[in-house]
């Protein structure tokens, strides 16, 4: 059973490798995999997942393999914990619901029920109101209805009165082919961290406080340091207005987690393209500017530059002097962003919009040319291979 699950793992995009499969082997052998399905799932998901990105890729795959539950039942569910499903009882019914169990006979009964058909059907069944399967009033199956059910082998909730969902999905946020979220962001941004001890030395050092205590006879020898920081620096340069208008959304999630995750960050915003010059402030952004010039004294070459745009604009606008929309550029912006290139030797652009569409964009086929390729999607897969490139 679970080599051509490891196979549908391998197919399904994840970078399992016969060493877990091994190791899930081994603990199953060691009987810590329990006498049910969540367990299984729990255990196997902890051997066989690298990366958490792909918690939600695991379930959909374990979802789908497993969904077949009702046509094997007599190999796969032999035993269901009675305590175990009483407790998810407990937990997923009302107040209303419990006492209408208790007026069908209780949940005693229902278990019994439940043990008395695993162990009388032979066979699939759809529809009906007594046998395990798909469709009609049984209580226990799929797609059907019944006030005191066991969910069994189905994806998602139609009628919310199921006792225990098999399939529950409960990373359906961690996927690197999705739009970032803020804990999802915090993840990949992890991945550009470099710690230093910087400033006064105020935080108890307990390893070399023990050692510098045992070389002096015991006599109390207490040694401080100074508070670890993430000492990398970032330069987050903004696109606000127009066609971002509908990626505001994501765009706060990324200045959210960065300004959490970085001690060093300064942030500029720009419209469409980089000119000569940029601003912290939309509300004053025509009297209180910060030329390119100045950017790049003020903050030195060891700053990472990230770019966040959907770069959808004119050719114009990045091609020829003028071309701006919103004032006269004596110079075209491709000369300023190259300015900014030959400082920041570490630079990406992020942009929120589909890779898929980027071909049919003539500004962002520009732009990712300027970038030597440094393009990257906004998606934790995206974000992740930027993050890469920065290091």
């Amino acid at each position: 059973m679970l080599i051509p699950f490891f196979y549908q793992l391998r197919d399904g995009g994840m970078k399992t490798s016969i060493t877990e499969l091994l190791m899930l082997l081994e603990v199953m052998e060691k009987g810590l995999a329990g006498q049910s399905v969540d367990d299984f799932y729990y255990l196997s998901r902890a051997c066989l997942v690298k990366d958490e990105s792909q918690l939600d890729r695991f379930d959909r795959i374990f979802a789908a393999y497993f969904r077949g539950v009702e046509d094997s039942l007599s190999d796969l569910i032999q035993d269901v914990p009675e305590d175990w499903l009483r407790r998810q009882a407990e937990l997923l019914l009302s107040e209303e619901e419990r006492a209408e169990i208790e007026a069908m006979g209780g949940f005693e009964e229902l278990m019994q029920a439940l043990r008395e058909r695993l162990d009388e059907q032979e066979e699939r069944h759809e529809g009906g109101s007594r046998w395990i399967g798909t469709a009609g009033t049984s209580p226990f199956g799929a797609y059907g209805y019944n006030p005191e059910g066991v969910r069994i082998g189905q994806t998602g909730s139609r009628n919310r009165r199921a006792v225990k969902v098999w399939d529950r999905r409960e990373y359906r946020n961690l996927d690197d082919s999705i739009e970032l979220g803020t804990r999802n962001i915090k993840i990949a941004l992890r991945r550009l961290r470099k710690f230093a001890r910087e400033g006064a030395a105020d935080q108890l050092d307990l390893q070399d406080t023990i050692d510098k205590t045992a070389r002096n006879a015991g006599m109390l020898d207490i040694r401080m340091v100074p508070e670890r920081h993430n000492a990398v620096k970032v330069l987050l340069c903004l696109d606000i207005g127009g066609s971002m208008d509908d990626h505001v959304r994501v765009c706060e999630e990324l200045f959210s987690a960065a300004s959490s995750e970085f001690k060093h960050l300064e942030y500029l915003y720009f419209h469409n393209f980089i000119y000569e010059s940029m601003w912290r402030d939309n509300r004053r952004r025509h009297s209180e500017r910060m030329s390119i010039f100045d950017i790049t004294h003020k903050y030195g070459a060891d700053y990472k530059l990230i770019f966040v745009g959907d770069a959808t604009m004119s050719p114009y606008e990045i091609a020829y002097a003028g071309g701006s929309v919103e004032h006269w550029n004596d110079e075209p912006g491709a000369v300023w962003i190259k300015r900014l290139l030959n400082t920041y030797s570490k630079a990406i652009w992020l942009n929120p919009e589909p890779r898929q569409r980027w071909d049919y964009t003539p500004s962002t086929k520009m732009t990712r040319e300027i970038m030597g390729n440094r393009m990257y999607p906004l998606t934790v897969a995206g974000l992740d291979d930027g993050i890469k490139a920065l290091h």
